[in-house]
């Protein structure tokens, strides 16, 4: 029984426990094991992120977290980053700082260097520093202040960007941290002390705008990552050489996929040929899986009326961030290009009255769209500013709701599988029922949305977590977040169902009881946008495709010119086939065709000399593997298709 004194604690599976007011998550650690204690970095209180020595006033929900938790790691990581600003701030004295978070591997800080300068060789006396104040064991002191003392404060140290934040900051929610000699505006967590860190690598250098726009100062972004084991950081390096290896900016040029120009524009993709011809093919693949779940093909334009987003809400939303209104003739009339093609989607619904019958309506779209990310945000095909989704949006009666998210999960997870995806994990993207004014509608339509995704995972056997606070501004949404070959994890597949839209476009179908009701709208795309799946793809085989997907499936190699013309008499007999590649007609000995074909990737080398023109026959070779025999054109052919079969 609890006396007034104590809090009840209860933990993860259930149990309860009861402990004075006061006590903090490191004390609940130690009191289960000397061990546990030794390893808890922070603590979930109520689904809030504490640091484990904050006290514990009132009955909790308290879930113990360590470096093999996301939320520990994310802990660790931004102590990090006020562990660089104290080094950085002890070797490059009036240096100041904009704000340092953790992010997926590792943290950042952005920082004011007054004139001073940092390049990659200064890293390792930086990270020597870091180590240096780490073994020292501070403590991370949580303090609450005033915002008039807080003012006071940097306004002594002179530091600009610290005063901009705290102005933004309500009077009574403003906390410092203080570790060492080293102070931060900061609302936390951290973890007990610097001590936990034992190994540190600044990995990058890049100039970011303070607060993400371009009308302000450019700062220097300095990259880091740290780990409680120098060997953990040794296995990271080792990953990163991997990654290199598979960077798909660098396989993307070497394998002539895709090039940016600076002319086009930053972010604006140029699809080279044989990177086209994998992109059609993903698409094709795509196409023929929506036919067969009956989905029918639409086409909408590039641009759309600015009318038609204000309609939607994407201009209150996103207009301040995106690409401005181009402005024409006439006076007031304004257009956007499409940063999304689901009001499209619903303007196409409202060309023909519906009835009940005619639900659901499934249209697809590999749609174009275009979105004004800041230019330190671009990455390869990763980040863009211009991508294709490969879109689609049913429209479905309330009670078809669950039984259509499902036949899209299934729809997912077949492209999955198909493509060798085979690690993945669903999260659930709920809304965050503490700031509701971030979404549109009403709750009990929200509610009803959050329940069939619920159900809908769960009946599939779904690996799901839920987060709070991820949902789209008009619906909840199940996001695939995929593993590759490195461990790394992508957001990749969304669904997303929307009560929304369809209210503000006023979408409307005639019911079984002659009255009118509005339909429900399923958005989804199982790739993302064909930008970023590419790019995951690119990296997770590291160009080396599978046979159905490759952009050159063959090389038909001939040992010398006389055997051209039998090489080009193959190559339109494979043709005929759907088998893709080409015929090398350079004047170079066969060993270097076949390195260069090995180089490029190239899953097959058919080598064509006297005897082979002679017997109608190939000498085929698979890469990886060398020589496969000699063989009959028809035989080969016949081999091919086993092995090109879509999984």
């Amino acid at each position: 029984m609890k006396d007034e004194s104590q809090v009840k604690i209860t933990l993860p599976d259930g149990s309860e426990r009861f402990y004075p007011k006061g006590v903090t998550a490191l004390e609940i650690a130690l009191s289960i094991s000397e061990g546990l204690a030794r390893n808890v970095i922070a603590a979930k209180v109520n689904n809030e992120v504490w640091d484990p020595t904050r006290q514990i006033t009132e009955d909790s929900l308290v879930k113990l977290l360590t470096w093999n938790d996301e939320d520990g790691k994310a802990t660790f990581w931004h102590s990090s980053a006020h562990l660089l600003a104290e080094a950085l701030e002890a070797l490059y004295p009036g240096i100041k700082f904009g704000t340092g978070p953790s992010i997926e591997k590792g943290f950042y800080y952005d920082v004011d260097l007054g004139g001073q300068s940092i390049s990659q060789e200064d890293f390792p006396k930086i990270e020597a520093k870091m180590l240096e104040l780490a073994r020292q064991k501070n403590e991370y002191i949580r303090k609450p202040i005033s915002k008039a003392e807080a003012i006071d404060y940097f306004t002594k140290k002179g530091d600009e960007y610290k005063l901009e934040l705290i102005d933004g900051l309500e009077d009574g929610s403003i906390t410092l941290y203080e570790q060492g000699g080293f102070t931060d505006l900061c609302r936390g967590p951290h973890i007990p002390n610097t001590g936990f860190i034992k190994a540190a690598k600044l990995t990058n250098i890049a100039g970011a705008y303070w607060r993400n726009k371009q009308e302000n100062k450019m700062l220097t972004r300095i990259y880091g990552i740290t780990f409680p084991k120098a060997k953990e950081l040794e296995e990271y390096v080792t990953l990163m050489e991997e990654a290199k290896k598979r960077d798909h900016r660098r396989l993307g040029k070497e394998l002539e996929l895709f090039a940016f120009s600076e002319k086009v524009g930053q972010g604006l993709p140029l699809w080279l040929p044989k990177g086209a011809m994998l992109r059609e093919r993903l698409q094709a693949f795509l196409s023929k899986a929506q036919s067969r779940a009956g989905y029918t093909p639409v086409i909408t334009p590039h641009i759309g009326s600015k009318d038609l987003y204000v309609t939607s809400g994407h201009w209150d939303k996103y207009g301040k961030d995106s690409f401005q209104p181009i402005k024409t003739p006439n006076l007031g009339e304004e257009y956007l290009l499409k940063p999304m093609n689901c009001p499209h989607h619903c303007e196409i619904y409202k060309t023909s009255p519906r009835s009940y019958k005619d639900l659901p309506l499934r249209f697809s779209e590999f749609g174009t769209v275009y979105r004004y990310e800041q230019s330190g945000e671009l990455h390869g095909l990763t980040r863009v500013r211009g991508f294709t989704q490969d879109d689609a949006h049913i429209f479905c009666r309330p009670d078809q709701v669950k039984e259509e998210f499902i036949r899209v999960i299934d729809l997912v997870l077949y492209v999955f599988k198909s493509l060798g995806f085979d690690d993945y994990s669903a999260q659930i993207s709920l809304r965050d029922p503490n700031n509701k004014e971030k979404y549109i509608g009403k709750d009990e339509d929200w509610e009803k949305a959050e329940s069939a995704i619920i159900e809908a995972a769960a009946e599939r056997g779904l690996s799901t977590v839920t987060e709070l606070g991820e949902a789209a501004f008009y619906g909840p949404k199940l996001d695939f977040m995929v593993r590759d070959a490195l461990g790394r994890k992508w957001q990749l597949g969304t669904i997303q169902v929307d009560y929304q839209l369809p209210q503000r476009f006023q979408l409307e179908y005639t019911g079984s009881d002659n009255q009118k009701h509005r339909p429900v709208m399923i958005h989804r795309a199982p790739f993302g946008s064909m930008e970023r799946f590419t790019a995951i793809l690119i990296e997770n085989t590291a160009g080396q495709f599978p046979l159905w997907l490759s952009p050159d499936q063959i090389a038909i190699l001939p040992i010398s010119e006389k055997f051209a013309d039998y090489a080009e008499d193959v190559f339109f007999q494979l043709q005929d086939h759907d088998i893709r590649g080409f015929v090398d007609h350079r004047d170079e000995k066969i060993g270097r065709k076949i390195r260069d074909a090995e180089v490029t990737k190239v899953p097959f080398m058919l080598i064509v000399g006297e005897k082979e023109a002679a017997e109608g026959k190939l000498s085929v070779r698979r890469k990886g593997e060398g020589d496969l025999g000699i063989m009959t054109i028809e035989e080969f052919t016949a081999f091919f298709k086993k092995e090109a079969a879509i999984a």
